[in-house]
This record gives C-alpha cells, sequence and structure tokens, in this order.
C-alpha cells in the first residue's frame, strides 16, 4: 500500500542500506523529523542499527566513530550545517550518508566539492525525494496548516508567502510519485471565473508537472508515460463536507471528543492495586479495532463494540476462570489463568478504550440534540427542507450550541443563498442568537467558492454544485444505494468525481488536464476505456510488510486481506484538496478502493475537523504576518 512503500522506503533503502555499521547516528531536520515520526516508530528505527536520532540545528556530541546518516530538506542553511560537521580535522562523524527529501538545487554539488576534507568522508549523496506526511494507509498531508490563509486571502493574491507555499507543496507532492514510481495523468478543476483564487488548482498541477518532467530523466527506471491519475482540487469544491456533522466513528470522535490530534488519554486500573493511572491511546492503523470500527455508522459502532465485550467476557478463557470462587480454582486453573491474563488485560484494555470513546459520543449526541439537528443539516443538503423549515428548528431548538447553529447557518448558505443575504441574513443569525461578527465566516465562506455562477443546463456527465430542479437541493440520493441508518446519506462530492474518473467521465470543460495524450490512461472515450481495462495487472511488486496479527477482538480479515488484495488492482487515483480535507472525505477514498478494485489515495494540505475548519475560514479576513 501507499503508506507501506513510504515506510519501507525511509527504514530499508535508507536506513538499512546506507551503512554497513552495527550501529549510526541519524541526524534529521524539523521537516523531515515529522516525515519520519509519521511513518515510522522509534523501535522499527533502532531495529535497522540506529543507536541514537538527533535534530541538525541542536548542539551534537562529536562521535567520530561513528557513520551519520543524514536525511534533511536541501535547503542553504542545512548544506550549511552539514559542511561544517564534516569539514576540517575533526569531523563530528567518520563518515556521512546524505539523503534529501526533494531535489537538490544544481549548485549544491559544488559547493560540497569546493570543501575538499568533507568530500572523502560521505559515503552516499542521495535525492531521497520523500517528503511528504503518511496519515494513513490510504492518506498523506503535505502540513500546510495555514494553507486557505495564506493562498485564499484578499492578501494573498501575488504575495510571496503565497507562491512560496504552492511551491513547497508541488515539491511535496511529486516526490510521492518519485516514492511509488509512478507517472500521474494531472488534472485541475476549472474554475468560471479569472480571479486569482481561481487559477490556484491550474498553477500547482502546472508545477507539479515540472517535478514530473524532472523526475522522468534523472531517476532510474521512472516510467515515462502515466501510469496513474491525480484530481487536483480545492476546497470549493465541496464546502458542505468541512460543516456538516459526519455520522461515522471516527468523524465523531474527532468532532465531539477531546482529542489531541489521534491521541487521547484514559484512566486504566493501577497495577498496584491503587488510584487509577492516566494514559495515552493512538487512534492509529496499529489498532485493528479502531480499523474496523473507524468508517462505520456510530450507532453500529457502537453495536459492534458492545457485542464485541460480552464475546469477550463470556467466551474467553481469562474472564471464566476469573469469575469463579478462588476456592474453586485447581492448580491446573491458576496455571492457565496466570498465561492467559496477559493477553486478556491487553485485550479489554483496547476494547474499553473503544467503549469509552462511544459512550462519550452517543452521550454528547444526546446532550447537544444532535439527532435533531443532523436531520435538519441533511435535509437542507438534499432540498428537502428550506427556509421555513430552519426557522421552525432554531426557534424550538434553545439548547443547541452556537458552533453548532453557526454550521447549520453555513449549510443553508450554500443551499440557499439568495436568501441568506442583507436583512434575512441578520434575521436568522439573531433567531439563532448569534454574534453579528460571524457573518463574517459565512462571508469568508463565500468568498472560498467565488462569485455565484449561473447555471447551465447539465451536460451528460457534468457536475454542477447548485441544481436548480432539485428545490436547491446540493446532493442528489444516490442511485443503487440504501443506508441501515438514519442521518448517512450525506455523501461528499469527491466520491462522484472518483467514481467519474472510473468510468472516464469527467467533463473536460470542468476538469482540464495538463499532461494530456493520445495514449495517456483516463482519456474520455471508448478507446481509453478500453486501455485502462487492459492496464488492471498485478503491479504491486513490493514487499508489503507484516500486518498486525489478530487479537481476538476485531476482524483480522480488516488487516490481512488489504496487502493480498492491492495486488489485483488497477491503477492508482490520487485526489488533492487544496485547503483541507474531512474525514468524510477520507472515509469515501476507503470505500471505492474496494468498490472500484482501485488504491484510491487521499492528499491535502491538512485534515481538518469542523472547528479547525471554522477558525481557518476565519482567518481569511485577518492580515498574514510578514515573517510566516
Amino acid at each position: 500500500m501507499f503508506c507501506q512503500v513510504t515506510r519501507d522506503r525511509l527504514l530499508y533503502e535508507m536506513l538499512k542500506n546506507a551503512s554497513k555499521s552495527s550501529w549510526k547516528v541519524l541526524i534529521m531536520d524539523k521537516v523531515t523529523m515529522k516525515v519520519m515520526s509519521a511513518s515510522c516508530k522509534m523501535a522499527d528505527i533502532t531495529d535497522q542499527g540506529v543507536s541514537l536520532v538527533e535534530q541538525l540545528f541542536k548542539r551534537r556530541e562529536p562521535m567520530p566513530n561513528m557513520d551519520a546518516i543524514y536525511y534533511m530538506q536541501p535547503s542553504k542553511e542545512n548544506l550549511i550545517m552539514f559542511i561544517s560537521d564534516m569539514s576540517g580535522r575533526e569531523p563530528l562523524y567518520k563518515k556521512a550518508f546524505v539523503f534529501f527529501s526533494s531535489p537538490i538545487p544544481k549548485d549544491f554539488i559544488s559547493r560540497i566539492k569546493a570543501d575538499s576534507s568533507v568530500v572523502p568522508r560521505i559515503g552516499a549523496l542521495r535525492e531521497m525525494n520523500l517528503e511528504y506526511f503518511p496519515i494513513d494507509n490510504q492518506a498523506f498531508v503535505t502540513d500546510h496548516e495555514r494553507a486557505i490563509e495564506v493562498i485564499y486571502a484578499d492578501s494573498a493574491e501575488n504575495s510571496r508567502q503565497s507562491e512560496d507555499c504552492l511551491h513547497t507543496m508541488a515539491t511535496r507532492i511529486a516526490t510521492i510519485f518519485a516514492s511509488l514510481k509512478e507517472h500521474p495523468l494531472i488534472r485541475y478543476r476549472v474554475k468560471g471565473c479569472a480571479t486569482f483564487r481561481d487559477v490556484i488548482p491550474k498553477k500547482l498541477a502546472t508545477a507539479i508537472y515540472e517535478d514530473i518532467k524532472t523526475y522522468k530523466t534523472t531517476i532510474p527506471k521512472y516510467p515515462q508515460t502515466e501510469t496513474c491519475e491525480l484530481l487536483i482540487l480545492d476546497r470549493s469544491v465541496d464546502l458542505v463536507a468541512p460543516v456538516i456533522h459526519e455520522w461515522t466513528y471516527d468523524a465523531m470522535c474527532h468532532d465531539l471528543v477531546d482529542l489531541d490530534g489521534n491521541k487521547y488519554v484514559m484512566e486504566i486500573p493501577s497495577k498496584s492495586g491503587g488510584a487509577p493511572e492516566k494514559k495515552e491511546f493512538l487512534l492509529e492503523d496499529h489498532d485493528s479495532v479502531w480499523l474496523e470500527m473507524r468508517h462505520l455508522h456510530i450507532a453500529d459502532a457502537s453495536e459492534k463494540l458492545s457485542d464485541k465485550m460480552d464475546t469477550l467476557r463470556s467466551k474467553n478463557k481469562a474472564a471464566k476462570l476469573q469469575q469463579k470462587d478462588s476456592s474453586e480454582l485447581s492448580t491446573r486453573d491458576m496455571q492457565q489463568l496466570v498465561q492467559a491474563l496477559p493477553e486478556y488485560n491487553q485485550q479489554m484494555e483496547k476494547l474499553s478504550l473503544h467503549v469509552e470513546l462511544a459512550g462519550k459520543i452517543n452521550a454528547k449526541i444526546g446532550e447537544d440534540g444532535l439527532r435533531d439537528l443532523g436531520q435538519i443539516e441533511q435535509d437542507l443538503v438534499f432540498g428537502d427542507a428550506g427556509y421555513k423549515e430552519l426557522v421552525e428548528y432554531l426557534e424550538e431548538s434553545g439548547d443547541t450550541n452556537d458552533e453548532n447553529k453557526l454550521r447549520l447557518l453555513m449549510i443553508y448558505a450554500l443551499a440557499d443563498p439568495e436568501n441568506f443575504q442583507g436583512e434575512k441574513a441578520a434575521s436568522l443569525l439573531e433567531m439563532a442568537n448569534l454574534p453579528p461578527e460571524d457573518m463574517m465566516i459565512i462571508d469568508n465562506m463565500r468568498l472560498l467558492e467565488g462569485p455565484p455562477k449561473q447555471v447551465k443546463e447539465e451536460k451528460k456527465g457534468g457536475f454542477h454544485m447548485f441544481d436548480k430542479k432539485t428545490k436547491k437541493a446540493l446532493r442528489k440520493d444516490r442511485q443503487g444505494e440504501e443506508e441501515t441508518w438514519a442521518l448517512f446519506r450525506f455523501f461528499p462530492v469527491i466520491e462522484e468525481l472518483i467514481e467519474k474518473i472510473e468510468k472516464h467521465d469527467l467533463p473536460k470543460d470542468e476538469f482540464q488536464c495538463i499532461n494530456e495524450t493520445s495514449s495517456s490512461v483516463g482519456v474520455t472515450g471508448q478507446a481509453a476505456k478500453s486501455g485502462a481495462q487492459q492496464s488492471r495487472r498485478s503491479r504491486r511488486t513490493q514487499g508489503h510488510g507484516k500486518f498486525a496479527s489478530d487479537d481476538g477482538t476485531s476482524s483480522d480479515s480488516v488487516l490481512k486481506n488489504v496487502a493480498t488484495d492491492l495486488k489485483h488492482m488497477g491503477q492508482r487515483i490520487f485526489i488533492f484538496i487544496i485547503g483541507g480535507a474531512t474525514r468524510s472525505e477520507l472515509r469515501v477514498c476507503h470505500k471505492l478502493t474496494t468498490k472500484l478494485r482501485r488504491e484510491v489515495v487521499l492528499g491535502s494540505t491538512s485534515i481538518d475537523d469542523p472547528p479547525q475548519y471554522i477558525t481557518k475560514v476565519k482567518m481569511l479576513s485577518m492580515a498574514l504576518p510578514e515573517d510566516w
């Protein structure tokens, strides 16, 4: 998988093969330290003979008998520091193996050669071309948390910060294709107007293509023709997804529970029998229960977690023995209990974590009246409710918190923009008991969307945000998909776009191609469809490593079947969203990977939960600091 290839390159291509010394030092800058942390655990790194991990710009003790691996960005500051480390009569390390995270400037080699004492001490000098941050088996970010503010604010037009941000973004995205040795067919969304915001997807697509052209001549065995598809979008493609309540376990954990990123702190029983202890848990792919539950509706996840807990307590050997009176336990029983207890405690701890999280989510749903709120949200999106129903809800929902009311009005402003302006908008804000300043957030959201476009008659295969024929609905119910649970109708726009990529139905006037040729993959038309079918071959040749074993509390098939299935999949699809992606969009990529038999990878400048997104939209009105 995409994420596994990243990990394997860092551990085996770089750390294991760089130096043959038994132990070595790994030196990284702030960015590459984050890249490494996103893909590898400390135990993975030490397994490859790394005895010490250091930061490039922190004071380091000389270790002249040890080799050093430098993994760093190709910046002038980093190069100066590296030369300082390895020059002179007493270098910090015996030998240096240097890996740059992205392509190096032309003058770097000459600057290194200029110091004759450094050159003999270099064991390797390579462009690793790996400068992105995996956050999921099928997702990555470029770590541009302030992209909306930096690129889309009024002050961003022709600004140095905006250009630098886009350049770095393009470089990091391109290194993904270098890592995977994939040559993308690059499309970007065309927006109707000619403001500086409307051409940002094209500027990013063009910059990525320039890097890809360089890879074709600098990376050995890099494919010369397109092997996958990349679609560049920005947040304006779907302004509902970041604010509507998404009812999956993953999304609700991040929306309703007090998490620090993906970290949750839970109290567990003390081993000494004293007061409970606090322990940190990470909600990530290594947790098989999390993998199984994260994209389920919260009601489904709660039900399954309860069943798993009941099964563990009723069928686990240690649990059964614990239920017996101590006087009834034989010596053999005691031995079995001692042997089974550690595994049982581990399973119970993991399940207890998710049972507690689901319990907090369900309590919050009840306290905040989210079922009623979720219903009016989805009715507005699907054209089943309008101004009248919104007013009725606001008059009856005195307990709804301010953030949820603001999110609801943001949805209505998108669904019925003509009725959310001037006095009508002010009246709705007053009815919701929201301050007039919140109108600025809604106006900023409209700034991302751009001026309203005249809706033309829909062409076959076309997509339009507003459809007047469906009573201002932002979505139409999907044919052939009936959800078991209520409030699960909503789907993000990228679900339809990805399916159109698969069917070669993306309209060329709305999604233009930077590098399209007659032989390119994904070209609309029968010939392209035939070629795409022929390309579905066993093309995953790299090893994928071992997945976590079954712990008795979750479906092991979630982990084991993925690597096997990927060997028989078609070409990858990459979606990149400038301005932040959502949990619902991540869920869709996992869903369509299974449905389309093509690995769908989601990339973005960041992954934003609703409170984060609203804060970023609010910042659009504020001037960007000069020293950003």
